[in-house]
């Protein structure tokens, strides 16, 4: 292990007996050093970016509450990012409490205009991805972006595997439909 290597590792030690210690010093730095990437995370869950902070909030608290529980030499972008992707999935099920959608009809399936996706910026993109009804954003997120399996999404969201294959597919199909309209917008 390279020494820059080392002292990495132990500054990070430190922050996080600090945190452990409840000393706020360390909790700002865990917390600007982490904002971005997981707010990442966030935005794609939610559906704006009120409720995307909102979720960071809860997920960086659950960070401070546990940190005891994380496992020295093990990454802690990992372990933190694990927290933020359950505090998401969280939300996502109070959503479905509180509210009974009715899925929208897929809209016919559009010819590729590899021009028009070309176009498409990153906050168009998240834009387009807060637009899905909230089951098929948590389908997209964690199949696509997470990388977890049909049975995997099923298990957490309370769905059937069958049924996250077929939320994957309309999302898809919605968030492709989505983004071209933005695309001719332009």
């Amino acid at each position: 292990m390279s020494l820059s290597l080392q002292i990495v590792l132990q500054e990070e030690q430190a922050v996080i007996r600090a945190i452990i210690r409840q000393e706020a010093w360390a909790q700002r730095k865990l917390y600007e050093a982490y904002y971005g990437r997981m707010m990442g995370v966030c935005l794609r869950y939610a559906n704006t970016p009120e409720d995307a902070l909102d979720i960071l909030q809860d997920g960086f608290l659950k960070v401070f509450r546990n940190i005891h529980k994380y496992n020295e030499g093990t990454s802690l972008s990992a372990w933190i990012h694990r927290i933020m992707v359950n505090t998401c999935i969280d939300y996502y099920r109070r959503q479905q409490r509180r509210q009974t959608e009715d899925f929208e009809q897929v809209q016919p399936y559009l010819s590729y205009q590899p021009h028009v996706l070309h176009q498409i910026g990153r906050e168009e993109v998240l834009d387009a991805l807060a637009e899905l009804s909230p089951v098929y954003r948590a389908v997209f997120n964690l199949y696509v972006i997470e990388g977890y399996s049909h049975r995997e999404i099923g298990q957490m969201l309370g769905i059937t595997e069958s049924t996250s294959r077929s939320n994957l597919l309309k999302a898809r199909q919605k968030l492709k439909a989505l983004l071209m309209k933005k695309g001719i917008e332009k």
